[in-house]
């Protein structure tokens, strides 16, 4: 729970599980300031010298601990001097659940209720209206937001990143709000890492990556020190199990090469997932591997992505694979270096990951999409084969997944509505025998000779005749449906277009 943006003087919090409150402490900490030793941004490249600075003021922290799993809490911030919020409500997180539920897009930024001289996200809004609409209809499941990157753009106005978390609020207070680093967040001239390869500018506005650490603060104990005698960068990579899924995030902006902490990092946490509890796996980045957008400047950024961390995905069976920085949805086929392992719609458990952009929340700068090299004066930009979805809306995403099937869905802002949607089948289907529902890697059987042994085989015995019987009369009408259609084109994927315009 973070209230330093909302404009309360919280020095404690109250929670309670709907008989009676509890009243617990908070630390604070000092926001982001200007300047350099003390300041907290990087004063080798500060935007906000003269205009638009505003001193930021305290961030407030407080931990819940000890909440019970999948259970309706309420709370508030504030004090008794200064006066508490509205009651709020949230559903604590339950890792044994057997359905996960999640909303994941990336450079989303806010709106301002006013002119500004600072270019803001007007179609954030949009993406905010619909998701609490989704919000509503999920009731009391819990349920989370995954934000991967470019997230206030702010790059050094602090204004900026409080009208982001006005904006996000409603959200915010009932659900968590995980986020992964961008270069908005980070960029800087004198960063630690800056491989020549690599595209990284100046698009952090100074920041350095420090409100970003200072605001939000997510699982694991990774960070970078600035070098200024700034803040540590931190939030960087990490991961969590929400029900049937794991979910990994990293840092594109920082060293993922093989022999990196956080390569190692990666390596050890996909090998070590457990797929009987999780059968599903999602990594998220900011900065995508695969695009067809004409982003030639991180055409070596991504070279490198293939070459260190995909084989890392393939390897470990990874079931999506999210990036933001496009600004844009596109859905590719599985992939293995750039080539499609399958074309269905419904993908097996083992296939190579199924890697989204999903950069299309709220900015709208970007590139067209890579023109055919022979048509440069009067552009074609055709979609290639291993693109199976790309489209300019706005929008967002939205995973719901039980032990047997991950579906995720865009939904598009214009109106709310489904544009593209992706199965994937885990391959742990429960099987039902006589006695009871049995799940792969179960025992299933009797003790030879025990009562009711010859029950149980004769039970199977029975049911593999009725099997073999209903398998030849499908086989039959299966023929000659084929035949009439021998000259059709095969294609399971949901009917939507291709593109959209």
């Amino acid at each position: 729970m973070r209230c330093g943006s909302c404009g309360l003087q919280a020095t404690g919090r109250r929670i309670g599980s709907g008989t009676g409150w509890k009243k617990g402490g908070w630390r604070r900490r000092r926001g982001p300031r200007r300047g350099g030793t003390r300041g907290g941004t990087c004063a080798i490249f500060r935007r906000t010298r003269a205009i638009g600075w505003r001193d930021p003021g305290w961030i407030q922290d407080g931990v819940m601990k000890g909440l019970e799993k999948g259970k309706k809490y309420y709370y508030q911030v504030g004090s008794d001097k200064g006066g508490w919020s509205d009651i709020h409500s949230f559903i604590s997180r339950d890792n044994d659940a057997n359905e996960t539920i999640a909303f994941l897009f990336g450079d989303m930024g806010t709106a301002v209720p006013y002119s500004t001289f600072y270019r803001t996200q007007d179609e954030s809004r949009s993406t905010v209206k619909w998701i609490l609409r989704d919000l509503e209809n999920f009731g009391d499941k819990p349920v989370f937001v995954s934000h991967i990157g470019d997230i206030s753009y702010a790059r050094g106005f602090s204004w900026i990143w409080d009208e982001f978390f006005n904006q996000i609020e409603p959200i915010a207070s009932r659900v968590p709000y995980h986020v992964c680093i961008g270069n908005h967040e980070y960029n800087w001239p004198l960063q630690p890492w800056k491989p020549l390869w690599a595209a990284y500018g100046t698009d952090g506005g100074g920041e350095c990556g420090i409100p970003y650490s200072l605001k939000f603060r997510m699982p694991g104990k990774s960070f970078l020190p600035t070098g200024t005698g700034a803040p540590d960068t931190r939030n960087l990579y990490y991961s969590f199990d929400a029900g049937v899924v794991h979910f990994l995030y990293l840092s594109t902006e920082t060293n993922f090469l093989k022999g990196s902490d956080q390569y190692n990092f990666i390596k050890a946490d996909l090998e070590k997932v457990n797929r009987d509890k999780t059968p599903f796996v999602v990594v998220q980045g900011h900065r995508p591997m695969y695009t067809t957008s004409n982003e030639v400047r991180d055409t070596p950024l991504r070279e490198k992505m293939l070459e260190h961390l995909e084989p890392l995905l393939v390897a470990n069976n990874v079931t999506l694979a999210l990036w933001g920085h496009v600004h844009r949805y596109e859905r590719f086929c599985p992939m293995k270096n750039f080539k499609c392992e399958d074309v269905s719609s419904n993908v097996t458990y083992g296939a190579s990951p199924v890697h989204l952009v999903i950069g299309m929340a709220g900015q709208d700068w970007q590139p067209i999409w890579e023109p055919r090299s022979d048509h440069q004066d009067v552009p074609i930009f055709p979609q290639p084969e291993r693109s199976m979805y790309r489209g300019g809306e706005f929008g967002y995403t939205r995973l719901v997944a039980t032990r047997e099937k991950l579906t995720l869905t865009y939904i598009g802002n214009h109106d709310g509505e489904m544009h593209d949607m992706l199965e994937i089948l885990s391959g742990k289907t429960p099987y039902i025998t006589n006695d009871f529902v049995a799940k792969d890697g179960d025992e299933v059987g009797a003790k030879a000779g025990g009562e009711g042994s010859g029950k149980f085989f004769s039970h199977y015995l029975k049911e593999a005749g009725i099997l073999l019987l209903g398998a030849f009369v499908g086989y039959f009408f299966g023929f000659i449906t084929r035949c009439r259609r021998r000259d059709a084109p095969i294609n399971t994927w949901i009917p939507v277009k291709s593109e959209e315009t």
